[in-house]
């Protein structure tokens, strides 16, 4: 059985509990083997990551010997006997009496037990000791040699190895002796590996958000993707239990699909519901246009701004990138306090990372601090993927009078001169998520940093 990445999928939810791959054929006589079974190809999300689970772990399911042992119980000694020989051995049609009281028989079998025990204690060896553990974070790429005759097939793509078939059985030439020279029975296959294994998506997202929980971050998202991004907003610490991935589409004059949307005000969830509600109850939205009738005011040829979102922005999209909103970070979060590690795993492959800290708030730089910290602490180096702080909720400060301007500027200086200093050369930005403010600027940069990582990873690979 084999696990195929692809990047078609984006959850396991296909993938089934329980996988038994096909059995081979049976031999012939004539010295023909039976025919060997087609592989099992399982096809994987890319990022999934394969874990076996341990050896005394409750959940893990029985394995062949475990199970055969599971069936004996309760029966009489006579009893199981016979059920291991049924599953062991084929006789010719009435010859098992005769069979099993042959020594030749017995010495056979003996010797079948010997070697069926030294192979069950290797694969319990090799299962407690190596656990297979899988990080299927690439796609496989046949290219065809120069060199290959025309005509010639690529390799099929298999994947990655899981559990290895069982052994084809012994036909009766095997157990040809001085004093038997035609045995009247053969041996059955043996069963291929069981294993119990846990599967993790890891999201493979080109910017993660990471902030402590109510910075803003579920707004931003769906901020950058024109509110197609299926986040929570809610005013109150752990909205987003999970990560959320959405794409940032971007046309060539730097503006986004979030900017044309039409939608400049991005309200909690629960509001914007209520809004929605009402409205239909009204029937303020019976003389809607249709999506057909939304896509016809839109002129190609003399359009110069795209003002629509949704499939209309097509026509403009240049660039496309993705961005993960990440449940949100507190301070021990490495030691798997809160939601722990189950986040920190999911942003550990973003090509850039970028903070987000609450501008609003009295010290947005002790934010910065504690996440900084937790990405350490869980894996070192990782936070040197920071390349941006947001400074969101910035519509909060500077709305009054001059004054008010005046200390939301120097407290804007006061956290550049902090990020330079603790954090080193990250690029800082004050915007509002809420009324999609400045956020041209944030996806301009995010462009730049995930075509710089991309081409380092292409440059990577082919070194």
């Amino acid at each position: 059985m084999y696990f195929l990445p692809v990047p078609t999928l984006t959850s396991l939810a296909s993938i089934p509990k329980k996988i038994q791959a096909a059995s081979g054929g049976n031999g012939q006589g004539t010295w023909l083997t039976g025919k060997t079974a087609s592989p099992t190809i399982i096809k994987v999300p890319l990022g999934t990551v394969v874990r076996q689970l341990a050896w005394d772990d409750p959940r893990r399911a029985h394995d062949a010997w475990e199970a055969e042992e599971d069936s004996l119980q309760d029966l009489e000694p006579s009893e199981k006997r016979d059920k291991m020989r049924d599953k062991r051995w084929v006789h010719y049609p009435r010859y098992a009496e005769e069979n099993v009281e042959r020594d030749a028989f017995k010495e056979a079998e003996e010797h079948l037990y010997q070697q069926e025990r030294t192979r069950r204690l290797e694969l319990r060896r090799r299962h407690r000791e190596s656990p297979l553990t899988l990080d299927l974070n690439t796609e496989e790429d046949y290219e065809r040699p120069a060199d290959a005759p025309l005509g010639t097939k690529l390799p099929k793509a298999l994947g990655k190895l899981i559990a290895s078939g069982g052994q084809g059985g012994l036909g009766n030439p095997h157990f040809v002796t001085t004093e038997v020279r035609s045995p009247k029975y053969a041996t059955r296959g043996h069963e291929g590996e069981r294993l119990t294994l846990m599967l993790e998506l890891k999201l493979l997202a080109d910017v993660g958000l990471v902030g402590v929980p109510n910075a803003g971050k579920s707004t931003l998202l769906r901020a950058l993707t024109g509110g197609r991004a299926k986040t929570e907003v809610a005013g109150y610490a752990f909205t987003t239990l999970n990560p959320v991935v959405g794409i940032v589409r971007v046309a060539e004059d730097g503006t986004f699909e979030g900017s044309v949307s039409g939608q400049n005000v991005h309200e909690e969830t629960s509001i914007e519901e209520a809004r929605l509600e009402e409205q239909m109850v009204k029937g303020e939205l019976a003389s809607a246009p249709t999506r057909n009738q939304a896509s016809q005011e839109i002129d190609p040829e003399h359009a110069t701004t795209p003002f629509k979102s949704g499939h209309h922005f097509d026509l403009f999209e240049t660039f496309r990138f993705t961005i993960a909103d990440n449940p949100g970070l507190i301070e021990h979060a490495s030691d798997n306090v809160g939601l722990g590690h189950a986040f920190l795993r999911s942003i550990e492959r973003s090509l850039a990372l970028v903070y987000v800290v609450d501008f609003a708030g009295p010290n947005p730089w002790d934010e910065l601090l504690v996440l900084k910290e937790e990405l350490e602490k869980y894996k070192p180096g990782m936070s040197k993927k920071a390349r941006m702080v947001i400074a969101n909720k910035a519509d909060l400060l500077g709305s009054g009078g001059e004054e008010d301007v005046q200390q939301a500027m120097e407290k804007l200086v006061k956290l550049k001169e902090f990020v330079g200093k603790e954090l080193g050369p990250l690029d800082v930005v004050p915007v509002s998520a809420k009324y999609s403010m400045n956020l041209q600027k944030v996806v301009g940069l995010m462009k730049d940093y995930v075509i710089e990582e991309r081409a380092q990873q292409e440059k990577d690979a082919n070194a």
